[in-house]
Formats: C-alpha cells, sequence, structure tokens
C-alpha cells in the first residue's frame, strides 16, 4: 500500500473534513491500509498508528480523534472533549474548535453534517438499521441542542455501498414497506426473488425529508472498489475472516 493518504472531500463541506480511503496505511494482510477500526483483530498498536495519521493529517492531535462504540443505534451523542471510554453510539455532533470527529464503516454510510452560522458539526454512522430507526435526524436534532439550525445544516455522504452491490431478500423489501409504503421505491428487481436496495438514495430522502438546506452523496461504491475501501459484504463474499473500517472525519 502507498504511504500518502488520500482524502475525499465535499465542495459543499465548509468545515474541516474528509473521507479517508483506505490508503497510506500501516496495516498488512487483508487488512492492507488504512485500517481505523479498533475492533477488528488487526494489530492494536498498528491501528493507533493509522488514526494517528489521520489526526495529523486533519491537524490534530491524536487525544482529539473522538470515536463511539457503535451499535447500529439511532443515539446522537453531543461531545466537548476527549472521551475516557467510548459510549455505545452511533454519532457525535460538537460546537468545540479542534475536536475531531469520527465515524467507521465498511459499507454503512458516513454522513458528515456542518450547520456554519452556527458553528456546529456532527458525524453520523448510518446502515440501514440505524438510517430506518432515525439516527441521521437524531444528528440533527443533537446540531439543534448546540445551537444549530437544520435550514442551514448541510450534510454529505460518503463512500457506502451502491445500489446495484446491495443484494437483498424479500422480507427486508418487506420490513421497509412495513415502515414507510413509499420507501419502496429505493429497490429495484434482482435475480429471482432477490432485490437490489438503495442506501445513499435512502440516506438522501431522509436528510432531505428532515430539512435540511442540501444533502449530497460523493458517489464512492465500496463494494465496487477494493484498492480504495473496505467491505463487508465483499469479505463476506470472499470468505475472508475478518475487514478494516474506514474512518470519516470533520471539525471546527
Amino acid at each position: 500500500m502507498p504511504s500518502t493518504l488520500e482524502i475525499i472531500t465535499s465542495d459543499v463541506l465548509e468545515a474541516r473534513h474528509g473521507f479517508f480511503t483506505r490508503k497510506g496505511g500501516a496495516s498488512s494482510g487483508i487488512f492492507a491500509g488504512l485500517n481505523c477500526g479498533t475492533g477488528s483483530t488487526d494489530q492494536t498498536e498498528i491501528v493507533a498508528i493509522n488514526r494517528a495519521r489521520v489526526a495529523e493529517a486533519m491537524g490534530v492531535g491524536p487525544e482529539a480523534l473522538v470515536t463511539v462504540h457503535q451499535v447500529h443505534s439511532a443515539r446522537a451523542l453531543p461531545v466537548t472533549g476527549p472521551l475516557a471510554i467510548r459510549p455505545e453510539a452511533d454519532a457525535l455532533v460538537t460546537a468545540t474548535p479542534g475536536l475531531l470527529l469520527a465515524v467507521l464503516t465498511a459499507d454503512c454510510q458516513p454522513v458528515l453534517f456542518h450547520d456554519p452560522g452556527a458553528g456546529v458539526v456532527g458525524a453520523a454512522h448510518a446502515g440501514w438499521r440505524g438510517a430506518v430507526d432515525g439516527v441521521l435526524e437524531a444528528t440533527i436534532e443533537a446540531m439543534e441542542s448546540l445551537g444549530a439550525r437544520r435550514s442551514r445544516i448541510v450534510a454529505v455522504i460518503g463512500p457506502t455501498i451502491s445500489q446495484a452491490a446491495y443484494e437483498v431478500g424479500p422480507e427486508f423489501f418487506d420490513l421497509f414497506r412495513a415502515e414507510d409504503e413509499a420507501s419502496t421505491r429505493f429497490f429495484a428487481s434482482g435475480v429471482g426473488d432477490r432485490l437490489l436496495f438503495d442506501l445513499p438514495s435512502y440516506g438522501l430522502h431522509r436528510l432531505r425529508e428532515a430539512g435540511v438546506r442540501q444533502a449530497e452523496w460523493t458517489g464512492h461504491c465500496t463494494y465496487r472498489d477494493p484498492s480504495r475501501f473496505y467491505s463487508f459484504r465483499r469479505t463476506t463474499h470472499a470468505g475472508e475472516a475478518d475487514y478494516g473500517r474506514l474512518i470519516s472525519t470533520i471539525r471546527l
């Protein structure tokens, strides 16, 4: 793997941010690259090196990099400083300059938020379960608790699994239909009884319905590009024992 980090950014986010690819990390083997997942079976010291590289690239020390124990929940946590322990949550928000919020993904949506008027940022991990249960809306509400206004918030979805690669069964479709009949438009026909779910379009729909000023997707598919992205589903299909985690970050 090359030693230079690759950072995807969006022109619509004014705050300093980055959706990091797997390039430029110290991990090797099935984790080769910038694996930032402390929950993986990668070497702990190597993951720490990778996370320190991310912090440096974002202009802060490693102690300023804040993550949570992600559990596919709808909990968004306001933070004012580094956390001694990682509580269970799937989103973070802050109005504290120099604090680097980060979420880890490997097909799920990393979503970065900013209200430039209030000086509030947020980061959310939104897989299908978290999105259905309201983690994106919870992030917006947590930002509002710090003075943000949803009418000023810009949100960007980073690299995630695309519809063409996200095959699901009829029971998955039925779950969404029971939640909201209109959500069936995010499914396309696949082979046999299989369907293809459009996770990023669903995420954009939830964000826009919540009333943010602007919502975008970077357009990168984690499954289709193994040289740049880790993917839980690709790893599962390949029969590999574990997978790396991508990191997405934002700060004031």
